[in-house]
């Protein structure tokens, strides 16, 4: 929680922002949709006011709708989980954001040829070497 919450500081940060807890910040919404814009670079919609349940609801929504519109995989996960506080979905979002915006991003080029992998795709390679019998 401590790790994932000082990597979104230090992303918000490029916007004056900080979030204090991850579980209780990211309910309403409207940090979530500042962390992708400064992220992606892109517009998101305009958070909706107010501070009821609906209002944050549709806050976080609009989050994941980005998100499912930058091919994210969002698998078992509503706006409910954020809005509730659900430690292990609000985690484990923070950490798809990592992969999609932070992980996928970069290159790596392998030892034995030029060609570029992911570094998820290096990762993998790297997993499978270590373990091939």
């Amino acid at each position: 929680k401590k790790t994932f919450t000082k990597w979104v500081n230090s992303h918000l940060a490029r916007v004056t922002c900080r979030i204090s807890d991850l579980y209780s910040d990211l309910r309403d919404g409207r940090m979530l949709l500042r962390l992708l814009e400064v992220l992606s670079g892109e517009q998101l919609p305009k958070p909706t006011k107010g501070r009821m349940r609906i209002h944050c609801l549709e806050n976080v929504d609009k989050a994941l709708q980005f998100l499912k519109e930058q091919r994210v995989h969002l698998e078992n996960m509503g706006s409910h989980d954020i809005v509730d506080g659900n430690h292990r979905l609000t985690l484990g979002l923070i950490w798809t954001i990592i992969l999609r915006f932070q992980i996928q991003d970069i290159s790596v080029e392998t030892e034995d040829n030029k060609e570029k992998k992911s570094a998820k795709d290096a990762l993998l390679l790297w997993c499978q070497m270590k373990t091939a019998g």
